[in-house]
C-alpha cells in the first residue's frame, strides 16, 4: 500500500509540490538556521578533519527530525490526506 501511495504521488507530482512546501515551512520557521548551527557546532567539536558527510547526518539527523513543529507535519499529513482522498479509487494495490 506504502508503496502504491509513493508511486502515486510521484506520477502525479504531489511528491515534488509535498517537498517544496517542506521547504519553504522549514525555512520560514527558522528549521533550516538552527539545523545550520547545528551542523557547525558538531563540526567544531569534532573537528573538519574527523567529520565525514555521512558522520553529520547521523549525528544531527534525530535533532533535525525532532525539531521539524508539529504544525508542519500536520500540515503535510492533512495534505496527503486530502490528496488520497481525492485520489484513492486510483490506486492500484
Amino acid at each position: 500500500m506504502k508503496a502504491a501511495v509513493n508511486q502515486k504521488l510521484t506520477e502525479m507530482g504531489e511528491r515534488d509540490r509535498l517537498k517544496e512546501l517542506l521547504r519553504a515551512k522549514l525555512t520560514e520557521c527558522g528549521w533550516k538556521d538552527q539545523m545550520k548551527a547545528h551542523c557547525k557546532e558538531v563540526i567544531k567539536q569534532k573537528g573538519l578533519e574527523h567529520v565525514t558527510v555521512e558522520d553529520l547526518v547521523v549525528e544531527i539527523t534525530p535533532k533535525g527530525r525532532a525539531l521539524v513543529p508539529d504544525s508542519v507535519k500536520k500540515e503535510l499529513l492533512h495534505r496527503i490526506r486530502a490528496f488520497l482522498a481525492q485520489h484513492t479509487n486510483n490506486l492500484e494495490y
